[in-house]
């Protein structure tokens, strides 16, 4: 039984969709960050920068959203593009694309305009600036294909799923809009059963709500250390 490790934010929902279009049996676990599970020694163990979500199948592990979507899309050869050298390369570039830019950006304009203690202008311009970008490179390589790799659903539709649709809380009411291509292929994604069921995962669970101290303290131990 392949076990996942979750919370309720984006790159945990994205591998919730994969799981649940592959059909592959799992035991969920619920990780609090609010609370601090990701801390825990226990689940330190699985994954060391205490991030999810992590999967363990058998003796093998995996963290990061976009190696898990990896390894289950080569296990189960499904959602995977054609076997070509060719599709192999626009595989791995968007997902790294998708990795490296459209996540942590997303993410990081996400904190600056929600959590950061204090105002932070030019931080919440730079990653506003950067996400809109990445944004905006997807949206047009949307305008010319259905799918992020052509005319076939893939793994790589999924990882940007976990953030783009979030783009309201990313860039603004009315964001989504900017990105006509974009908010087509998040429109179908999400009326499939399986985003729904996703995106439905976390509501199964007590997940703590209030950002006070101590979920601050959890998730952004960094803003209570001093630099070293």
């Amino acid at each position: 039984m392949l076990h996942f490790y979750f919370s309720g934010a984006p790159n945990p929902i994205k591998v919730a969709l994969l799981l649940e279009e592959t059909g592959l049996p799992y035991e969920g676990h619920a990780v609090d960050t609010r609370r601090g599970d990701q801390h825990k020694p226990a689940f330190m163990a699985l994954n060391p920068n205490a991030k999810v979500p992590v999967i363990v199948d058998g003796d093998v592990t995996v963290f990061d959203s976009n190696a898990i979507l990896l390894y289950l899309g080569e296990k189960t050869g499904q959602f995977m593009p054609a076997d070509t050298p060719a599709q192999r390369g626009a595989l791995l570039s968007w997902l790294m694309f998708i990795a490296t830019g459209i996540g942590p950006y997303s993410g990081q304009a996400v904190h600056f305009q929600h959590y950061a203690p204090e105002p932070q202008d030019y931080a919440v311009n730079r990653y506003r600036f950067e996400a809109n970008r990445h944004y905006r490179i997807i949206d047009d390589r949307l305008a010319a294909n259905a799918y992020m790799l052509g005319e076939t659903y893939t793994i790589v539709d999924m990882a940007l799923w976990g953030w783009a649709r979030m783009l309201p809380v990313v860039l603004g009411e009315g964001a989504m809009d900017k990105f006509p291509n974009l908010k087509r292929l998040m429109d179908e994604i999400s009326a499939r059963p399986a985003a729904k069921e996703a995106a439905t995962l976390k509501d199964r669970h007590a997940f703590k709500a209030e950002m006070d101290e101590e979920a601050k303290r959890a998730m952004f131990p960094g803003n209570y250390q001093p630099a070293t």
